[in-house]
């Protein structure tokens, strides 16, 4: 039951509701999406931390309607060890009977017999419809005297007058699953990110297939009503054509495909690759098979072509890292709302904002997701992409525009050089790839400098062809973490002597420290007053200006499938605890991150400071645990989160006071970390930074261009480009002085921070939910949809 409670959210109080305490209700119902049992486990464990009493429903909303034993009060122990699960551990049925008013009677009836007036529903589109009507149902019957006096004849046994009157409103929260992510209203459904994972796998193994044979292949993917599987998986991938049933191909496509490929062969690719959403049409609405396009390109070109149609599997699997703390996130933020929740408070799903969750009427949000189907329908296809939101149409138009390397119009009289600085992070050459191909599309020269600026300064420069590096993890240009302080005459003299106009350089924080050498040194060299742009590249996220650097997502996978398996290394030894230290320097969004994604029980990080009660806290805290059914625990270290407290001492202290209870062992990560395949978030993310900063290098540069040279002196004309909640910027490194740590090497304020209190929540620690920040209300708009989240 949610606890009375004065605790504070907001500057107000959560305000006790009328009927004592009441109880939240979880039901996960229509088709499976990876990360639903994240979910699950968010919720009832939060619930549980707010002193909720917590039931779980069984097999969807039939399991609802038959009531029973598919209704079960759950525990803490209930969703353990879950989180790594794919598809969802309380089942999930098609109910027709659901839809009918007979059929919510049996669910309302259930729902009464128990004192539920709080419902949490996990599902798409078409799930939160039902729910939303019987919630109306209940007002109706309960608040209706007619109906009360009738009420013997609604339910198989009478129901008290008190009992109905308690009983008049049913708060509902939803959370929205869906792997084609077409939920209007969030950035991100549960589910679309593992799908994409699925997908690019798939992608990735194919393409090795199709060098070594010379072959085209036709992948077909879900998305029957929405492309964004494969829009983003093309967009990740470098695809050579594209079908999305938002934007049908014009009349003769099958000559303008045709001779794509049989371009691309031309230019010394090995293979083609064409991706086809299951619900692609023609522009008469006509279905566009993948056994079509297969046909086609055989007798049309002679190419040995094959087909692969991933079907189910994409809802399969592994959840991703992204998936789980979603999951979590918006979980968390669905028992708050309901703590929060009136009779006059309108139901509301959860949903993502940049960054943040944020509460989304739910009338509005399927209103304005009927609004895409209905242009669809009646054939308004650019008004479709439209309302997909700002973010799709910019991938549509970002695919568009890097699909097919088109010459350039004129040559320009511009030079720019491309370089990564610091450690190699996944996704580094997908922004290589495309602010290339953007930079030559608009006829400039480009240079690719080797090993950052200390080869800037050796004059390590040359051309490289960039097809194929969207996929490739680490850095093919080579970086180093040399700053241009140690090499600065070198560097100017290379600039002067390659006539480089801009400058664009992805890298981590010392990329954002060598552009405010740079930038300083410009008093010293007339050289050095060329625009300049860092694209923050690093997994330890520390790069001020930005939410998300590229490679942090993808670090943050490959520590969850390394904490995956030593869970499971555990599994058949009990009473056993793992310390496992990731990377992150002083920053602790790693350990931060990867611990929400795995369960861990607890993170070390510099920006929490503990002490050693506080490990012994801990110590105490999985000595307890190890009494339950679950008898092994987890622990996240980041590298650099106290200077005495290290990974071995953390370990031996472990280990001598749980000496009898449970025994313990350590793991270090290190740099696996950095390695690995980028993940297709890594991926799209750097595709798109790396147009954007060519965009805004090609600007400064016409603009600034005086007898026949660039010449720039102005603050923003050194930035660094990133994404703040839903927001694409550019910002000044001279404004970024005043919020950087320099000391730590990090942001001064970082946005995860209450990640941080969301893990120690649902690990079971004590602690202060007044800490928490709850989602704000946001409303679902065509105004609203224009935002770009860059997702």
């Amino acid at each position: 039951m949610l606890p009375k409670t004065s605790s504070s959210v907001k500057g107000g109080t959560l305000g006790s509701r009328r009927n004592g305490f009441p109880e939240s209700f979880l039901i996960h119902t229509k088709k499976l999406y990876s990360g639903m049992n994240a979910a699950v486990r968010a919720v009832t464990r939060m619930g549980i931390f707010v002193g909720a009493k917590m039931y779980l429903v069984y097999e969807g909303y039939q399991g609802l309607v038959d009531g029973g034993d598919n209704i079960k009060l759950a525990h803490w122990q209930s969703v353990t060890n879950i989180i790594q699960q794919g598809g969802t551990v309380i089942g999930s049925a098609r109910c027709k009977v659901f839809t009918t008013r007979d059929g919510r009677l049996a669910a309302a009836f259930n729902l009464v017999k128990r004192g539920i007036t709080n419902l949490c529903v996990c599902g798409g589109d078409g799930t939160h419809p039902h729910t939303l009507s019987l919630s109306l149902l209940m007002k109706y019957l309960f608040c209706n005297e007619h109906i009360m006096l009738h009420r013997s004849l609604a339910f198989p046994s009478r129901i008290t007058d008190t009992l109905a009157k308690q009983h008049d409103h049913l708060n509902i929260v939803g959370l929205v699953g869906s792997i084609d992510n077409d939920f209007c209203g969030t950035d991100m459904t549960i589910g679309a990110d593992s799908a994409l994972h699925r997908i690019m796998e798939i992608v990735d193994a194919i393409t090795t297939t199709a060098q070594s044979h010379q072959r085209a292949f036709v992948l077909e993917v879900m998305g029957r009503h929405c492309g964004y599987l494969a829009l983003v998986s093309a967009l990740a991938s470098g695809a050579d054509w594209l079908f999305i049933p938002e934007a049908p191909p014009l009349e003769g496509w099958e000559d303008h495909m045709c001779a794509r490929l049989e371009h691309s062969r031309s230019k010394g690719s090995r293979l083609n690759i064409v991706i086809i959403a299951e619900g692609a049409i023609n522009r008469a609405g006509e279905p566009i098979s993948s056994s079509y396009v297969k046909d086609l390109v055989e007798k049309r070109l002679g190419y040995d072509t094959r087909v692969t149609v991933l079907g189910h599997v994409q809802r399969g699997g592994t959840p991703s890292a992204f998936d789980r703390v979603l999951s979590s996130k918006v979980g968390v933020e669905a028992v708050v709302a309901l703590l929060e929740a009136t009779p006059e408070t309108p139901a509301c799903v959860i949903g993502l904002s940049g960054n943040q969750a944020v509460r989304l009427p739910l009338v509005e949000c399927v209103q304005m997701t009927k609004e895409v189907q209905k242009a669809m329908n009646e054939k308004r296809f650019d008004e479709a992409i439209q309302l997909r939101g700002r973010s799709f149409e910019n991938n549509w138009n970002m695919y568009k525009l890097l699909a097919f390397q088109k010459p350039a119009v004129t040559k320009s009289n511009h030079t720019l050089a491309v370089l990564n600085v610091g450690a190699p992070a996944a996704g580094m050459n997908a922004a290589v790839r495309s602010a290339v191909r953007v930079a030559l599309a608009y006829g400039h020269k480009v240079y690719s400098v080797n090993d950052g600026f200390e080869g800037l300064a050796n004059g390590a420069i040359e051309w490289h062809g960039v097809a194929g590096w969207t996929g490739q993890g680490g850095s093919l240009l080579g970086t180093k973490r040399t700053l241009p302080s140690t090499c600065m005459q070198k560097i100017v003299d290379t600039i002067n002597k390659h006539n480089i106009q801009a400058l664009l350089i992805v890298g981590g924080f010392e990329a954002y420290e060598g552009v405010l050498e740079l930038y300083d040194a410009r008093g010293s060299f007339d050289e050095l007053c060329i625009p300049m742009v860092v694209i923050p590249a690093t997994i330890s996220n520390n790069v001020p200006g930005t939410d998300f650097s590229l490679g942090a997502d993808t670090a943050v996978n490959a520590a969850m499938e390394s904490c995956d398996k030593i869970k499971q290394s555990a599994s058949g030894t009990k009473r056993r605890v793992f310390v496992v230290e990731t990377m992150g320097g002083y920053c602790g969004y790693l350990a931060t991150y990867a611990g929400i994604a795995v369960g861990a029980d607890a993170a070390y990080i510099f920006e929490d400071p503990f002490n050693l009660q506080d490990l012994k806290t801990n110590v105490e805290h999985l000595a307890e645990k190890m009494k339950e059914d679950i008898q092994r625990g987890l622990v996240l270290r980041n590298e650099k989160c106290h200077l005495h407290y290290t990974t071995d001492f953390i370990h031996k202290l472990y280990s001598a006071e749980g000496k009898g209870i449970f025994d313990c062992r350590v793991n270090v990560l290190g740099h696996l970390q950095q390695g690995g395949a980028p993940t297709p978030f890594d991926r799209n993310c750097g595709t798109k930074l790396g147009v954007k900063a060519v965009q805004w290098l090609t600007e400064k540069m016409i603009n600034n261009f005086r007898q026949g040279r660039v010449f720039v002196n102005a603050p923003d004309t050194a930035s660094v480009i990133g994404f703040s909640k839903k927001v694409l910027s550019f910002i000044p490194v001279t404004e970024l002085k005043a919020q950087t740590d320099f000391e730590h090497r990090m942001p001064k304020v970082q946005w995860w921070q209450n990640l941080h209190q969301i893990l120690k929540m649902l690990a079971k620690h004590q602690t202060s939910f007044s800490e928490y920040v709850p989602g704000e209300i946001e409303h679902v708009t065509r105004r609203s949809l224009s935002i770009d989240t860059g997702f």
